[in-house]
């Protein structure tokens, strides 16, 4: 299993990277992003010393953590800034929060988002099929979230993107322990949005080759 999304004491969540990393590794995972929210007024904070620990984890755990940031609330004008700035800090993974269903996202942030340099459109909701389209061509992953409350719009984004053959992924969004999931849930999740095993195995195989391209 290989997710790509969580998050630690840097913002809202209640574990410290190291603790995040040996619990993904005690559930199985084989790759973890460590994604924390941030804007101009932290990342440079964050940043910085997710991979600093990352990589002296990765010298001695099973799993992989992959220092990144998730953009989060961020006008849609600074979005762009907002991830080369994360890129130049050395994150290795950048994504945005989309437009979810259940918070006041920015309209509009989708779009800044795909066509900034990022890799995951998180908990996108109810994306456009230009959008869609638009991270299909650019090679953006699109998450499928295992999140209550942003996972209302798998559906939608599911089909979305089986229609235009745009690439997916299954994040958990992890803010504590109980969030970590393993592939059985996860492919659960997956199916509950109206894919299948082979879906989920693309999914994985997704995040794979994003891993194995850093």
């Amino acid at each position: 299993m290989l997710d790509l999304h969580s998050h630690t004491v840097f913002s809202d969540g209640v574990l410290i990277p190291s603790e995040l990393a040996r619990r993904a590794e005690h559930a199985g995972l084989t790759a973890l992003g460590i994604t924390d929210h941030g804007d101009l007024s932290n990342i440079d904070f964050i940043v910085p010393r997710i991979v600093a620990v990352a990589d002296q984890l990765n010298k001695v755990m099973a799993v992989t953590v992959i220092p990144g940031i998730e953009i989060t609330h961020v006008p849609p004008a600074l979005i762009a800034e907002t991830a080369a700035r994360a890129r130049d800090l050395g994150a290795r993974l950048v994504l945005v929060h989309g437009e979810t269903i259940a918070e006041p996202v920015a309209p509009g942030t989708n779009h800044a988002a795909l066509l900034a340099d990022i890799d995951v459109l998180a908990h996108p909701g109810l994306i456009g099929e230009e959008d869609v389209a638009l991270a299909r061509d650019k090679g953006i992953l699109l998450e499928i979230s295992a999140r209550k409350g942003h996972s209302l719009t798998n559906g939608h984004v599911a089909r979305l993107a089986r229609r235009c053959g745009a690439q997916l992924v299954i994040n958990t969004d992890t803010h504590e322990p109980a969030d970590l999931i393993d592939a059985a849930k996860a492919l659960r999740i997956v199916c509950g949005a109206g894919l299948d095993p082979v879906d989920f195995a693309t999914m994985q195989a997704n995040a794979q080759r994003f891993v194995q391209g850093l």
